[in-house]
């Protein structure tokens, strides 16, 4: 009997150390794999209460719907900003020829500014097509009038034709501004209502402020190849600004 309870208690004992050391004896084999394991379920854990998170916050807001006036502002300033970008292009068109012949170190400069003025003005035919809004009536009279700043000024030289940018590019630039300042102020109205704007208007919104910054590195540009040194800067930039402000009118509403 006293074999049999000592031979009981041995085995039992057996049993209680193998109970604890097979963890240890398991982490000395693979520490890493245990403690990586409970950390892959822990993180897993985590990543799935932050997905749960993320997929609330991304919840789509309700879509912000434009009034009738503000359907007929947009038709409005892409109708404008196509004549405008229309009458750069034709200005560059003009310009080049003169200007770098007498300074052919412009050629560089004045081929970049056109490209983008032309990449403006092929995006702006491609927004009204898709929007099917109506270009400007007074479209092959801009298209003449601009020609000829163009050529004329580039005829005055250099300083003239850069004063001629500088000019156009205050307005077009100041305008692109208010456009720009208008569609924020419907995004704000939006988020006050707790909606927003669809994608196609947020999309415009970058495009409006992306060629505004290209005008106005124009502008830059023409300040820094001696604009101010045109003779008479003062009549002949005041003339282009009012000539400027009357077309955008214009092309407004015809």
């Amino acid at each position: 009997m006293k074999s049999l309870s000592l031979l009981r208690r041995c085995t039992i004992d057996s049993r209680n150390i193998y109970r604890q050391t097979s963890p240890l004896f398991l982490d000395f084999l693979a520490p890493s794999t245990l403690r990586q394991s409970t950390q892959l379920r822990c993180n897993s854990t985590t990543a799935f209460q932050n997905d749960n998170q993320q997929s609330r916050s991304n919840k789509s807001k309700p879509k912000y719907r434009l009034s009738e006036s503000q359907r007929e502002y947009l038709d409005s300033a892409l109708r404008v900003n196509q004549a405008g970008e229309l009458a750069a292009t034709r200005i560059y068109t003009a310009q080049r020829p003169p200007v770098v012949r007498s300074h052919p170190h412009l050629r560089p400069l004045m081929n970049h500014m056109y490209d983008q003025e032309a990449g403006h003005f092929s995006t702006f035919n491609k927004l009204i097509a898709k929007h099917q809004v109506r270009p400007t009536a007074m479209y092959p009279v801009w298209q003449a009038a601009s020609s000829f700043l163009g050529w004329s000024t580039g005829v005055m030289g250099r300083e003239a034709a850069m004063a001629c940018t500088e000019a156009v590019e205050t307005e077009i630039g100041s305008h692109y501004n208010e456009q720009v300042r208008e569609i924020l102020s419907w995004e704000a109205e939006a988020e006050r209502r707790g909606e927003e704007l669809d994608d196609e208007l947020k999309e415009m919104l970058a495009t409006f402020r992306r060629i505004r910054d290209e005008e106005l590195e124009h502008l830059d540009h023409a300040v820094e190849n001696d604009s101010k040194e045109a003779k008479p800067y003062d009549p002949l930039v005041n003339v282009i600004r009012l000539g400027c402000r009357a077309a955008i009118k214009i092309s407004e509403r015809v």
